[in-house]
């Protein structure tokens, strides 16, 4: 594609806003849609909570820049939206509540997309979905809506979504695409408006494959981290170290171990077999290994509630009425985004136990009865700290400093092998 392209993206957030800024970047004409008014205002207004960067730039100052040239702006409007652009990429999350997708948003940008499509128009979906979801539940709504017919009068296509946060523009641009169509035609065209901006391969297969692998994607993940939270345990009771264990495990070139940590965080990795489960049900399939992964992966806050526990009886202290300092909210290191964190799992299971939980997490924006605003704070007086995510903020910390601030033979669990191995000799560190 040789000529500037005009392009909505629906659903500002970690995913959308990066991929609206990619298209300004590279001279598309971007307007970024999102339903939250307070959401538009701040963007429009230059200001972003994301820590991405892209060629030593932030985030903020790529979205300023992108504004004052004219090729970025925010609205709720898809009407607005409809009146300058032909191509609408969707990225509206699918939410997950008590193991149950949620559909209603996706169908509701659907119902409001359908009503100002035009002949021509191209939608793309690039939210984690449901196997099945683009044909068998959103083309019937935009096809109702609109009274245009998918694959003639408009062009509808699924391209799974498979940047990793804190690398986002990077990976827009470099990691290698699959991308389905309802027809040929619309596969033609969602890989030429994909071209735009990345410049690694596209893949093109059967929308149903694409859903389904992005889904399995992210499980394999998942189900790896289980089997090593199973190794960490067994390397604990051994006594060996679980960092080293893996190191030297994955020196085997076929060998790719992830690393434990405080359990399974963000969107997309605790939620992928929520979102295969509907159509495993449907189709009578039963997935016994993926369903007790995901069970390991949930237990692990309740584990390391219970190991420190332990950890604090052996300098007898009890857990009840003790202070535990939690550092890091965030649901992976170097984020700012803590939704469907591991870490909230558990702070209840500690306050669950009576402990007196304090939290510091410098990137994350939320607010919580238990988070103070300073690392100081946070460990004065602590019995016990956990380090649960990395923020720079602790990566350059004195950590000796930090434990002479804590009570009397403070326990330390490292949940990420980050705290200084020099620690260990002044104070108990446990790294799990």
């Amino acid at each position: 594609m040789t000529q500037p392209v005009s392009v909505a993206v629906i659903g500002l957030g970690f995913v959308g806003l990066p991929l609206a800024l990619t298209y300004a970047m590279k001279g598309a004409r971007v307007i970024g849609v999102d339903a939250l008014p307070g959401l538009v205002e701040e963007i429009n207004s230059g200001h972003s909570h994301h820590l991405e960067s892209y060629q030593g730039k932030t985030l903020a100052e790529i979205l300023r820049e992108q504004i004052a040239a004219g090729r970025f702006r925010a609205t709720t409007s898809y009407e607005e939206a409809a009146g300058e652009v032909s191509n609408y990429i969707v990225t509206v999350g699918l939410p997950v509540h008590n193991g149950d997708p949620d559909l209603r948003p996706l169908k509701s940008c659907a119902q409001t997309l359908g009503k100002v499509l035009k002949k021509g128009d191209m939608v793309m979906i690039r939210s984690t979905v449901v196997p099945g979801t683009t044909e068998e539940v959103l083309k019937p709504i935009l096809e109702e809506a609109s009274g245009l017919a998918a694959g003639s009068d408009f062009y509808l296509t699924y391209c799974s979504e498979r940047i990793a946060e804190g690398r986002a523009f990077e990976e827009f641009i470099r990691m290698p695409l699959v991308l389905g169509g309802i027809n040929e035609a619309s596969a033609e065209k969602g890989k030429e408006l994909l071209s735009f901006i990345s410049e690694a391969e596209i893949t093109l297969s059967d929308i149903r494959v694409v859903e389904t692998a992005k889904v399995i994607e992210n499980i394999q993940r998942d189900v790896n981290i289980a089997m090593v939270q199973e190794f960490a345990r067994f390397a604990e009771t051994f006594g060996i170290d679980t960092f080293e264990l893996i190191k030297v495990a994955n020196t085997h070139t076929r060998v790719n171990l992830l690393t434990p940590g405080p359990g399974v965080g963000g969107f997309c990795l605790p939620n992928a077999l929520h979102y295969l489960q509907p159509k495993a049900n449907e189709l009578g399939v039963p997935l016994p290994l993926l369903q007790l992964a995901r069970q390991i992966n949930d237990g692990v806050p309740r584990v390391i509630a219970g190991m420190l526990e332990k950890a604090l009886q052996e300098v007898g202290k009890p857990l009840a009425g003790s202070r535990v300092a939690v550092l890091g909210l965030a649901m992976k290191d170097f984020s700012n985004d803590d939704r469907v964190s591991p870490v909230h799992q558990l702070v209840a299971e500690l306050q669950a136990r009576g402990a007196d939980v304090v939290s510091y997490d410098p990137a994350v924006p939320r607010r919580y009865e238990h988070k103070v605003d300073s690392l100081e704070e946070a460990v004065r007086g602590a019995d016990a700290l956990l380090l649960t995510a990395v923020q720079q903020e602790f990566v350059d910390a004195d950590w000796l400093s930090l434990v002479e601030k804590m009570g009397k033979s403070p326990v330390l669990f490292d949940t990420k092998n980050r705290i200084p191995r020099h620690v260990d000799e002044k104070v108990t560190v446990v790294r799990i």
